[in-house]
């Protein structure tokens, strides 16, 4: 494949577009804002999203989602909760979907290959997930992740498309699996951004960390994913990353819950996406659903919805005694 297109001009449609574009293909990259595709045309940068990285000549913006999914293969970067909308505009001709977003659908409580299915009857679907922070991915750092689909041999052709020097993926066929691992993980990245903001200490980010990770695999068995999987690249890798660095967004949203400030003040710019606040409260449900508890995620809608940090904490720490595992 030589043209790819990617959907989604934010940090992580950017960074993808820019480490495909090193590795020499040619990539349309759709984008909302006029301003940044302009800005990506004519000075090879995207100062809103991803500030300080200069941009490859074959990257081409675009705000004409038709011309951009005229690919040989697109990647859909968008947020999880507007991909049903933005697939639902895709001219129809069958080419492979990469979906790079994490989450689960409000309502519908699908995931979002499910969406997919429903939105671009027809196209093959493949998720791409791991720990992936969007500012190393542009610089060419060293970066892993899993590439997922249902059919195999999809799922190798898609992996050798954009694998690139810095770029490796492994390939998988537990896209379920896949889908877990990136949406519980930032959920559980700002309840570890919570214990920093609030000045809790190591040991109870260790402990959120290792705990969290048992709701993980708790809700990835009940919902069908692989065990190997969640303790893979897409799920434990990527929640080892995220639950330890202010790079990520989700994390600085718990920082700043922590300290005490509201939601709503954090969330206001535009210019990042912290989708574990959108998915938290959708995951509690799906995990409720699903027979499964998830103290953790619990806690979070409750911080998100303006619950005391103390009273919170206070709560998870006495929960009944119980043995250790999943």
């Amino acid at each position: 494949m030589s043209v790819l297109g990617v959907l989604g001009g934010g940090a992580w449609g950017t960074a993808l577009a820019q480490v495909l574009a090193s590795g020499g293909h040619d990539v349309r990259l759709w984008v909302r804002e006029p301003e940044v595709v302009e800005a990506i045309n004519g000075t090879h940068e995207n100062p809103l999203f991803l500030p300080g990285s200069t941009l490859s000549d074959r990257i081409e913006a675009t705000g004409d989602i038709t011309w951009a999914a005229e690919a040989e293969a697109v990647l859909v970067v968008t947020p999880a909760q507007h991909m049903r909308a933005v697939l639902a505009d895709l001219p129809r001709h069958g080419q492979p979907l990469i979906l790079c977003s994490k989450g689960i659908e409000a309502g519908t409580l699908k995931f979002l290959h499910e969406v997919a299915g429903e939105a671009v009857d027809g196209s093959p679907v493949a998720v791409l997930s791991g720990p992936t922070f969007a500012h190393e991915v542009a610089a060419g750092l060293p970066t892993a992740v899993t590439l997922a689909a249902e059919d195999a041999a999809l799922a190798h052709h898609l992996a050798a498309t954009i694998a690139q020097p810095t770029l490796r993926p492994y390939v998988s066929t537990d896209v379920v699996g896949a889908e877990v691992g990136g949406a519980v993980k930032n959920v559980l990245a700002i309840a570890c951004g919570v214990v920093e903001g609030a000045g809790l200490g190591q040991n109870a980010r260790a402990a959120v960390i290792a705990r969290g990770f048992a709701e993980m695999t708790r809700f990835g068995l009940a919902r069908g994913a692989r065990a190997e999987t969640l303790s893979g690249l897409s799920g434990l890798g990527d929640l080892v990353l995220t639950c330890s660095s202010t790079s990520s967004r989700n994390f600085s949203l718990g920082v700043g819950l922590g300290q005490g400030r509201p939601a709503e003040e954090l969330l206001s710019d535009r210019r990042t996406v912290a989708e574990g606040a959108h998915t938290a409260p959708v995951l509690a449900q799906a995990a409720a659903a699903a027979g499964v508890d998830m103290p953790v995620t619990e806690a979070v809608c409750q911080l998100l919805d303006g619950a005391d940090v103390g009273r919170v904490v206070e709560a998870l720490l006495n929960r009944p005694l119980r043995e250790e595992g999943f």
